[in-house]
């Protein structure tokens, strides 16, 4: 099931009324038209849920977009993880739905239980195959998790089981290595970052899941996608199309957001969460003509 939105007209109709319980949501933050966020992994203790939480309080949004990976089921299912910022920010995104903001959830690998609810919404949250996403300039945005795109899990899925443990350990040691950094006054350093940029076959691996994705998306008619799935950041133009991955929340902090000209704008969440904590520019989109 796709859907197509015309986010041209306002949002009328929908209830603004706010309670009590929804008064933490009330921000002076800067207001998008649009927010792309996936990979949160919720049930890892590699998700860094209290900065989501002060990131969506920081800015509200006319639209929410879940690209997929937001709850881990792979890693539920080894061991129960789920302390209460995880489930903070299952309730603040029903929250957002309930306010008036619309929720679209396009489910990925981690949580491809969700799969089976295509088609239905729970709690307002839309859950939807894929989707098509139209900004206020009038470019069409093919919005996908990817894993579609990854022969690994498409051909070999138990290698794919067997490298998110190697990843969930490398997370784990960067833990502790960052927590001696912080002890010697050093900034956050990203283990699993440092080895994806330094193994080659890596680097190729995501190259041909950008191609693939972008050339499936012009292929559909669409001028850019927007997916997740790599835990890379990314906004480029690919052969005419325009390729955004709004990261994760593991590692980067990152998001996708659309101004309300239009605009395509990766932002990053620092580390130090705190008043005056602000999201860091981190590219805007150059439109394909």
């Amino acid at each position: 099931m796709r859907l197509a939105f015309d986010f041209t007209a306002p949002a009328m109709g929908w209830s603004q009324s706010a309670s009590v319980e929804d008064a933490d949501d009330e921000s002076t933050g800067q207001r998008y038209r649009a927010i792309f966020i996936s990979d949160l992994h919720l049930g890892t203790p590699g998700c860094q849920a209290d900065a989501l939480l002060d990131f969506m309080k920081a800015h509200p949004s006319d639209f929410l977009y879940l690209v997929g990976d937001i709850v881990d089921g792979w890693q539920l299912r080894r061991r129960w993880y789920w302390p209460q910022s995880h489930n903070d920010v299952v309730q603040k995104l029903l929250r957002r739905a309930r306010k008036g903001c619309r929720v679209i959830f396009v489910p990925g690998n981690h949580d491809e239980f969700a799969r089976a609810f295509i088609g239905h919404q729970f709690g307002g949250v839309e859950v939807v195959e894929d989707a098509v996403h139209r900004t206020a300039d009038g470019l069409d945005l093919w919005i996908t998790h990817g894993d579609h795109f990854d022969g690994v899990i498409q051909c070999a899925k138990w290698l794919a089981y067997l490298g998110d443990n190697l990843y969930e350990f490398t997370l784990k040691l960067n833990r502790h290595l960052n927590y001696i950094r912080a002890r010697l006054g050093l900034p956050y350093w990203s283990l699993s970052a440092y080895l994806k940029h330094k193994v080659k076959k890596a680097l190729n691996y995501v190259t041909q899941f950008e191609v693939a994705v972008a050339h499936e998306a012009k292929r559909r008619g669409h001028q850019g996608v927007v997916c997740g799935h790599i835990h890379r950041a990314e906004m480029r133009d690919i052969n005419g199309t325009l390729y955004c991955n709004d990261g994760d929340w593991v590692e980067s902090r990152t998001a996708l957001v659309e101004h309300y000209d239009g605009t395509l704008q990766l932002l990053h969440w620092p580390a130090l969460q705190g008043h005056g904590t602000v999201a860091v520019p981190m590219a805007v989109a150059v439109i394909p003509q």
